[in-house]
């Protein structure tokens, strides 16, 4: 018997003459340990992704408030001095345009 024999690939075909697949090896305890492992780590990575960008979120807002106060502060002074100026000033809220 040739020793190189064993050494060799088995190449199996079907009738169609495609190769087919090599039996898939069994998994062993580590294998499956290591899939769970993995799985818990993709969650949890996933979970830490939606945690940053609810604080970037969170970080945006808490700037962009202070920023739409202001904004709106100098709106009001603006239209409060041109009503005082224009001399409309009965009631803030009924302004006339001369």
């Amino acid at each position: 018997m040739d020793p190189r024999h064993s050494n060799r690939p088995v190449l199996d075909m079907t009738p169609e003459g495609e190769f087919r697949d090599p039996a898939p090896r069994r998994g062993t305890w580590l294998d499956r340990l290591l899939v769970r492992l993995g799985g818990a780590a993709a969650l949890v990575a996933i979970c830490a992704a939606g945690i940053v960008v609810a604080g970037v979120a969170l970080a945006f807002f808490a700037l962009a408030i202070p920023v739409a106060i202001a904004a709106g502060l100098v709106a009001f002074g603006s239209l409060w001095w041109r009503a005082r100026r224009s001399g409309g000033l009965r009631g803030f809220a009924t302004m006339t345009r001369r």
